[in-house]
Formats: structure tokens, sequence, C-alpha cells
């Protein structure tokens, strides 16, 4: 399952994800995971929450190098059950909706097998969004 939630700066994104993860920990039985680019949300989320700062990592390349990064989160913690990604198009580097939507799709292949969710935040208008986006919306 992936579900992505889009908005524009100063839209509300960041607190509803913050509620989101938090919910998630107190409710989901495996490990939470929430990736990040910086540590803006360390005192806001739950302590149990994985918290990941991207920034850390070599992680260049866009959405294929961020879509190795989950993979070798996942191939080191079968317990993860929950991995959120805040601003993805600032991760990837990347706001082209071919390449969104073929990153959204492979995210949503890896969780049919492997039972992961993912919530994606993308910081862009919600009017551009494609159809093959908003069917994750």
């Amino acid at each position: 399952m992936v579900k992505v939630f889009m908005g524009l700066p100063g839209s509300g994104k960041t607190k509803h994800l913050i509620e989101l993860v938090n919910n998630a920990v107190e409710n989901e039985s495996g490990n939470v995971v929430c990736i990040e680019l910086g540590q803006k949300l360390r005192f806001d989320l739950n302590y149990n929450v994985k918290l990941v700062d991207i920034a850390e990592y070599d992680c260049k390349g866009g959405f294929d190098a961020l879509l190795a990064f989950v993979n070798g989160m996942y191939a080191g913690n079968y317990d993860i059950t929950h991995i959120f990604i805040d601003s993805a198009l600032k991760i990837a580097g990347c706001s082209e909706t071919v390449e969104i939507e073929n990153f959204l799709e492979r995210l949503d292949a890896f969780s049919e097998k492997t039972g992961v969710k993912f919530t994606v935040s993308l910081s862009a208008d919600l009017g551009l969004a494609s159809e093959k986006i908003k069917k994750y919306f």
C-alpha cells in the first residue's frame, strides 16, 4: 500500500505527517521508519520511530537511489511495517512527473511483495498531479 499526500509548502503536510507517524507507531506491531532530509522532525516524533536523516548518507541519484536505500533498509530489518518518506521530491532532487509516477509504481510493487506500507509526502501543487499519482491519494 502506498499513500501519497501533496500540497504546496505551508499547506500543513508536515503536521499531518507527524500525526500519521505517531499514530502508526502506537497502532502497528512492527517497526516504523521515517526518512527525512535534515532533522526537523526529531523532537516531534515518538521516540520509538526510527528516524533517518538521509542527508547523513550518500544517497544521490534521484528516485533510483531512494528506492535502493529503502530496499537496503528492509534487507537489514524485516520487521519494518511502515516507511514514511517526507519531502520525497527534495530527497530525490527531481520533480518530473514521469519519474514520480515510476517511483510510486515501484514502491507499490515493493509493498505488495513485502507487505511494507508507504506514506510519501510531495511538496507540489495538488492540481498538477497526474492520474497515475492521484491513484495513490
